[in-house]
This record gives structure tokens, sequence and C-alpha cells, in this order.
């Protein structure tokens, strides 16, 4: 099990903040330096990633499918780029979202 220490996050008010998610995206990709919990989210990505988050708690599985679909319905770009760092075969995506990528079929 990951640390519950950010279960509580408010994941609304995050997603409102574009400096935020801004600062999120710029952490995992290496660009910008990292909050606490956001190192937390870059240590534990990939392999929440490769083992369908089992090691997640139910909350960070709420936290994960909220980012992922607003990420994907309004910073599509910022997706993409996270998808070539964490996914670049494609392999996460058609479990997680569905083939196309854009259809929830199992959440994490």
């Amino acid at each position: 099990m990951y640390s519950t220490k950010y279960d509580n996050i408010d994941i609304d008010e995050i997603i409102k903040n574009d400096r935020l998610v801004n600062n999120y995206v710029g952490c995992l990709m290496e660009e910008k330096s990292c909050t606490p919990d956001g190192l937390e989210l870059k240590k534990n990505l990939p392999d929440a990633l490769k083992n369908d988050c089992a090691s997640c708690s139910d909350a960070q599985k709420m936290i994960a499918e909220k980012m992922y679909h607003y990420l994907i319905d309004n910073k599509i770009n910022d997706w993409m780029r996270l998808e070539g760092k964490y996914d670049p075969d494609g392999i996460y995506r058609n479990h997680y979202l569905g083939i196309d990528g854009l259809s929830t079929t199992a959440s994490i």
C-alpha cells in the first residue's frame, strides 16, 4: 500500500487551478520542482500503472480517475506528454481508458 498521507487532498480544487495542475504536470515531466505530494506521485506512478493500482487506496484511485479525465477533457496536450513519458507504447491506456483512449473501461 502506498502512503495515504495525501489521500485527503481536494482534487476538485486542484483541477480548478491551472497553476497547480501545471506544477504537477511539470513535476511528473521533470521540468519543474516537485512538492512533497508531487514527489510521492512521481515515485509511485510507474508502479501504479504497471500493477493496476493494486497498492492504491480507494481515495488514490478516485483522485487518479478524476485527474486523468480532467486532463483528457481539458488539457489533452499535457495528457499526451505524460502518456509519452509514462506509457509510450499505449499499454496502460488500452487497459485503463479503452482502445480509443477516451472511454473508461476500468478505473484506477
